[in-house]
């Protein structure tokens, strides 16, 4: 394994039993992502996508392969230790916001971060710099109905790169926004890319996403149909 590899997948396969009928989602994929990659994971409904990305995360649990994180195989993981794992590597991004209602757009991004342990002065000072840097400042005391769609999805974006994870997972998060919100929302989130290395990982049907990827990787019916990567010059 190399020193910049952040996801290792081998083999990975999930089938589910649907009224004692075997459904192969997953069919045998094998993948290397490295760290500070900007990638989409594409395909039609049924492809696979979601649940590897699951897989990946560790919320779904393979049926056979291997899928290393970081250097640390999941598989060997118990519960707990794949909790702090998410907790502590893994930044997620919904297309539904999943932003927590009664608390304020400071109290949702700094959130994770309580959880971490992270000091009050430390958390203070990283909200006020990520809000900065997805243009929300003097927005901290708004709650999440106060704001737009793609507000909320800023703050859902500054909520998962708050805790500097090493991977953030975003399953259709261009789903619920006009094509202006999403492009200025991508090119936000491709410049903190940039900025930070840190690696993004995208599920999605959205052709702009798919645009602004540097790797676009296809599935079909649960393998890998193509994965090309984009000249960066």
């Amino acid at each position: 394994m190399t020193k910049t590899e952040i996801i290792n997948a081998k083999d990975v396969k999930k089938t589910y039993s649907d009224h004692g009928v075997d459904v192969f989602a997953v069919r045998g994929i094998d993948l290397t992502i490295d760290s500070g990659e900007f990638t989409a994971i594409v395909g039609p409904s049924g492809s696979g996508k979601t649940t590897f990305l699951n897989s990946i995360s560790g919320l779904d649990t393979p049926t056979e392969g291997v899928i290393i994180l970081d250097g640390k195989e999941l598989g060997k993981m118990n519960g707990k230790e794949l909790s702090d794992m998410r907790r502590d590597n893994i930044g997620f991004i919904f297309q539904s916001y999943n932003l927590i209602p009664v608390l304020t757009v400071e109290e949702n991004v700094e959130y994770i971060m309580m959880l971490q342990g992270v000091s009050t002065a430390e958390r203070k000072k990283r909200v006020s710099r990520i809000l900065k840097e997805v243009e929300l400042e003097g927005f901290e005391k708004r709650f999440p109905p106060q704001l737009s769609g793609g507000q909320q999805q800023r703050v859902a974006v500054a909520r998962a790169m708050v805790s500097k994870p090493k991977l953030i997972l975003a399953d259709e998060p261009t789903a619920n926004l006009d094509s202006k919100t999403s492009n200025g929302l991508l090119d936000m989130m491709k410049r903190l890319n940039k900025e930070t290395n840190m690696t993004f990982l995208f599920s999605t049907h959205d052709p702009l996403i798919m645009k602004k990827a540097d790797r676009v990787i296809t599935l079909k019916d649960g393998k890998i149909e193509s994965d090309e990567k984009k000249s960066t010059d």
